[in-house]
């Protein structure tokens, strides 16, 4: 039996440690922070998306440059595997209307709950309030082993076969991911990307009158165009400019054009998604002689004050009468985008670990038995269960890959095993002892 370090606590680290446990191998799991999944569990406010229900050649063109690195992973351990494996954890799955896969139950607590309950039947160590600081002193992990700092200062060295590192990116820092791993990896002679924000919110120059009048206000059932990719859903105008999933979607895009112009970039908003410019016009031609340009496009154009006042920004302020052009600006209203907000306040980041550096099962060529798992790798994608998938699978491989290393098959997650006997109480807190 070998002796194995999963460091994070997230869904990666978590599943990482489970195949390791099922393989026989006796894990300890650290975490920097007082209890376990707290990202997860902060998802779970918004329902749990756990995946999402499209073709996978859909499912896996959301992956964009990394989907390629990632196939083999989610072949691994697919969304149809991730539903199994969480009805045998207790917790049966639903498909929305939008094709996103939550928890019935609508909640991460449940679930994570029935998780740690499993990782404590199949003998998983766990440990909370260390914070890893690098490698220690030797030719190889098992000479070395791994150092982690206490809340006092004081250094502890834990000594293991193979470890995997599963420390999450930079977004949502007071979650538990900061980053901090970054220059230790680099140290190393390992090439990482630069970590940067991805489904976050964008700056844009409101007006005072708009921003005072309009901050917290949605955006229902609009699409957002950015060169060749339109993203439809829902926005949030904030205080300094927009967030919700139909401008995360377009994050990378985005980011990626403000960085190379170091300028603001223009995107279109159609705010009326429902009918053509042809309809747009015709409707506003009918609509009702006096009322003022709000009210017809109120009553004609079927707008909310919010719309309107984003039609107002494009337009610098005043619309034009012509029935044509008002329709064309409906549909195509030019808003500027000057920043990306700071990657502490992002859903998630990009960057990481480059997949040149890894194997096919995860491990870092230049550090046999260091593997790594989740956001630690260069990857992104939207909203919408992609995040939490490429998590649980490469969490998976990098679990598998840590058992091959150790000259044992793991067997992956049983999705029909019962965790009903391992389970905490609904009273038991998730925080791991």
């Amino acid at each position: 039996m070998g002796e194995v370090i999963v460091v994070g606590a997230g869904p990666a680290g978590l599943m990482a440690a489970e195949v390791i446990a099922s393989a026989g191998h006796h894990v300890t799991l650290v975490d920097r922070m007082p209890s376990f999944g707290r990202k997860l569990l902060m998802a779970g406010r918004g329902g749990l998306n756990l995946t999402h229900s499209e073709a996978r050649e859909r499912f896996m063109a959301r992956y964009g440059e990394a989907a390629g690195a990632l196939a083999t992973a989610i072949s691994v351990f697919s969304p149809d595997d991730l539903r199994a494996w969480a009805r045998g954890l207790g917790e049966e799955t639903f498909t929305g209307s939008s094709g996103r896969i939550f928890p019935c139950s609508f909640k991460a607590s449940p679930l994570l709950r029935a998780w740690l309950g499993r990782l404590d039947a199949l003998g998983v160590t766990m440990r909370t309030r260390l914070t890893w600081t690098g490698f220690g002193p030797g030719a190889s992990l098992a000479e070395g082993g791994l150092t982690f700092a206490h809340a006092d200062g004081t250094v502890e060295t834990l000594k293991a076969d193979a470890c995997v590192l599963a420390l999450g990116g930079a977004s949502w820092p007071r979650l538990g991911s900061n980053g901090a791993w970054v220059d230790t990896i680099v140290a190393e002679g390992v090439e990482v990307a630069p970590l940067r924000p991805t489904n976050c919110g964008f700056t844009v120059p409101w007006s005072e009158i708009f921003r005072a009048r309009f901050a917290g206000q949605p955006l229902k059932r609009v699409a957002i165009r950015f060169g060749d990719r339109v993203s439809i859903g829902e926005a949030m105008i904030t205080a300094d400019g927009l967030e919700g999933g139909a401008i995360y979607a377009l994050s990378a895009p985005l980011r990626e054009a403000l960085a190379a112009d170091a300028g603001p970039v223009t995107i279109e908003i159609d705010l009326k998604t429902a009918m053509s410019a042809a309809e747009l016009a015709s409707s506003l031609a009918r609509g009702r002689k006096g009322d003022s340009q709000s009210n017809l496009l109120r009553k004609a154009a079927g707008l909310p004050p919010a719309a309107i006042g984003i039609l107002r920004e494009g337009a610098g302020g005043k619309l034009p009468h012509d029935h044509a052009e008002l329709a064309h600006l409906i549909k195509a209203t030019p808003i500027t985008v000057t920043a990306a907000r700071p990657l502490d306040r992002a859903i998630s980041s990009a960057g990481g670990i480059r997949f040149a550096e890894l194997t096919d099962a995860f491990m870092i060529k230049r550090l046999p038995g260091v593997f790594v798992a989740g956001e630690m790798i260069d990857w992104e994608a939207p909203t919408g269960g992609y995040l939490l998938q490429a998590c649980f699978s490469t969490g998976v491989i990098a679990g598998e890959g840590v058992a091959g290393f150790l000259g044992r098959r793991s067997p992956r997650p049983d999705p029909e095993a019962s965790a009903d006997a391992a389970a905490p109480s609904e009273a038991e807190t998730v925080t791991p002892r």
